[in-house]
């Protein structure tokens, strides 16, 4: 056995002499330009796949605040583990407590969103940032637009996090004095919101909507499907957001026909509003519920437009 192997080494040895031999003949027969030249391509290639100093948004998923938890994707990548659940059907809104009544609606209420490359943890190489450069469905920003130098994936991470539980915070605690403002009996009634792998204040107006829907008789959808997003204050106020035109692309994609949009993003609305999509704007808690009811009334259209100011 110690005969073969030593056999075996040699024969290994002299096979890669030759290779080394040919490799540095063919070289040798190459001018100097070529070689040059094959060089900068090579150092090209590695430069464009390393990570760049940009982030890339483009459009984000959708979710139905009066329907279920999408975990679908996520059990997907489980499904060789043989302890992978079945997709959650855990409601996105639930509502609870003594004497807590809800009502379902046939339509959907979207929340739109965002999905973003070159941010910590999820790196984007800069061939990508330029392919992304030039197409209409994607918007490069420098990475310190979208997370400070330094922060970490877990930073970004705990940071998206917290804004969702404030949007979340505020949108049950808006919701509860709009149902007692109309006199439903709300003292004992708790609201509960999933996020899924959602992250960001945006959600927090139709967040607020859903509730409102689920807790009062009316119909707000009439079954159609509307999207929206902005921020929900304390005061009742509707925030401005980012990636505005993103997340109309996103909701125009998933049949939506009516968009609500904060006010304060209306100069970012105005000339990019998708085809069979209607923009609404809006910017209080109450001018969004009074264009829900105008469009499930069918009286949509006379709601305003976002203009430039």
């Amino acid at each position: 056995m110690a005969h073969d192997s030593t056999k075996s080494s040699k024969t290994a040895s002299d096979g890669q002499k030759t290779l080394l031999y040919g490799l540095s003949r063919y070289l040798e027969t190459r001018p100097g330009g070529y070689l040059s030249g094959t060089f900068l391509v090579l150092l090209c290639i590695m430069c464009m796949s390393m990570p760049g100093a940009y982030a890339v948004e483009t459009p984000g998923p959708v979710r139905d605040v009066l329907s279920t938890v999408n975990q679908a994707e996520k059990n997907a990548e489980k499904s060789a583990d043989s302890s992978a659940s079945e997709p959650s059907d855990e409601p996105m809104i639930s509502i609870s407590g003594d004497g807590a009544k809800t009502y379902q609606d046939s339509g959907k209420l979207f929340l739109t969103t965002v999905s973003a490359q070159g941010v910590p943890g999820y790196p984007i190489s800069v061939w990508q940032t330029a392919f992304a450069y030039f197409s209409p469905s994607a918007i490069v920003l420098p990475r310190e637009a979208v997370s400070p130098i330094g922060q970490s994936s877990d930073e970004y991470k705990q940071r998206s996090d917290r804004q969702m539980s404030q949007a979340q915070s505020n949108a049950i605690s808006q919701a509860l004095q709009f149902a007692k403002n109309r006199g439903i009996d709300a003292e004992n009634i708790k609201i509960e919101m999933k996020a899924d792998d959602i992250g960001g204040p945006s959600a927090g107006l139709m967040y607020t909507l859903g509730a409102i829907d689920l807790l009062t008789e009316e119909s707000l959808t009439a079954g159609q499907i509307i999207a929206g997003t902005g921020t929900m204050e304390s005061d009742g106020t509707v925030g401005a957001i980012g990636g505005i035109r993103l997340k109309m692309i996103a909701a125009a994609a998933n049949k939506a026909t009516w968009f609500l949009a904060p006010e304060s993003n209306c100069d970012s609305v105005v000339g990019h509003v998708p085809q069979g999509l209607r923009d609404v704007s809006v910017s209080t808690l109450d001018e969004a519920y009074e264009a829900l009811r105008a469009i499930s009334q069918g009286e949509g259209e006379s709601l305003p437009h976002c203009e430039v100011k």
